[in-house]
């Protein structure tokens, strides 16, 4: 007969406290709560909550991932802000503020310890194209867009970014333009195949994808490093949403409106796939991570002003299990 250590080349393992990285198929058995425990993968995608902002806001940038994630600048009960927040996969920490208060701000960045914000609407309003970098610590401004705006969709890290799109004045327009950042200046690329703003996107600056957008659309444009293309577009069409992923064959869309939502989506390279919804419906939210593992948080609700946070762990995304004798 074939033991479990054959199967697995280890015992079950009595401990006080379940492993903080466990593997998939990894069994123990856990003598401070007397359960036996394992480790699986899901097979469907679901939100649960995480730890509130500090401060509600909406209209704001995000970047990071679910354990590291960002949140800056936008609109809280007073007015326009330049807070900025880290989240650490549990809790939200208040840092210093972005040099300039904005709304409709957005960012790049594989961590909350290093971020690249541009664009935004300014007091009294005005769209800008100033841009910050963020250390963990202090944001330092550095070169402007070539094209102030706001509204856009981000892609990439903060030294290789896309700002894609988005929203300017005067006059009122909507912008198909896509700028690249190389860790010191932007530089005008290719732009996308249709003017929009409120958009979202993830990616890098070689495999990127942007999507939604006014009037509550649904078009979605890959980015192949030298050029857009137009493929299939969301169930939900939309703006005000949110999204990240890893490239333009897997990325996250999620919220938005009106009305505001809760829908998600993923995308496989080929077409968009309806998931199970947030929690809490809202648009002008923030968010980052990947179809795996991702983070939404702020925006505006039912309610007002949210402050709520919603961690996204995907279909073959690690997940502990407690065997019961039912």
């Amino acid at each position: 007969m074939t033991t479990y250590k054959e199967l697995k080349g280890t015992n079950i393992q009595a401990v006080s406290s379940d492993p903080s990285n466990p593997i998939e198929g990894q069994v123990w058995y856990n003598t401070t709560s007397n359960v036996t425990k394992g480790q699986a993968a899901t097979t469907a995608g679901a939100w649960s909550s995480g730890g509130n902002l500090n401060t509600g806001r909406r209209a704001f940038g995000g970047a990071g991932t679910q354990t590291s994630a960002l949140a800056f600048g936008g609109t809280d009960a007073p007015g326009i802000t330049g807070k900025t927040e880290s989240y650490d996969g549990t809790s939200w920490t208040e840092g210093n503020d972005l040099n300039q208060i904005r709304r409709d701000i957005r960012g790049a960045g594989a961590s909350n310890t290093a971020v690249l914000a541009w664009g935004g609407n300014t007091p009294p309003p005005a769209y800008t194209a100033e841009t910050e970098t963020w250390n963990g610590t202090n944001w330092t401004e550095v070169n402007d867009l070539n094209t102030a705006r706001g509204y856009g969709a981000r892609a990439g890290t903060y030294t290789a970014c896309l700002a894609v799109a988005g929203f300017s004045t005067p006059p009122p327009t909507q912008q198909a333009i896509v700028e690249q950042w190389n860790g010191t200046n932007w530089t005008e690329i290719a732009d996308l195949n249709s003017n929009r703003y409120e958009l979202a996107g993830g990616g890098t600056t070689t495999s990127a994808l942007a999507y939604g957008g006014e009037e509550n659309s649904g078009k979605t444009e890959s980015w192949n490093g030298s050029a857009w293309t137009e493929v299939n577009d969301l169930n939900t069409g939309r703006n005000f949403l949110s999204g990240d992923g890893a490239s333009n064959t897997s990325n996250i869309a999620f919220g938005g409106g009106p009305p505001n939502t809760g829908k998600t989506e993923t995308w496989n390279g080929t077409n968009w796939t309806e998931e199970n919804d947030m929690s809490s419906v809202r648009g002008q939210g923030a968010g980052a991570g990947t179809t795996t593992a991702a983070v939404a948080f702020g925006g505006e609700g039912p309610g007002g002003t949210s402050a709520a946070t919603e961690e996204w762990n995907g279909a073959g995304a690690g997940v502990t299990r407690t065997f019961t004798d039912s």
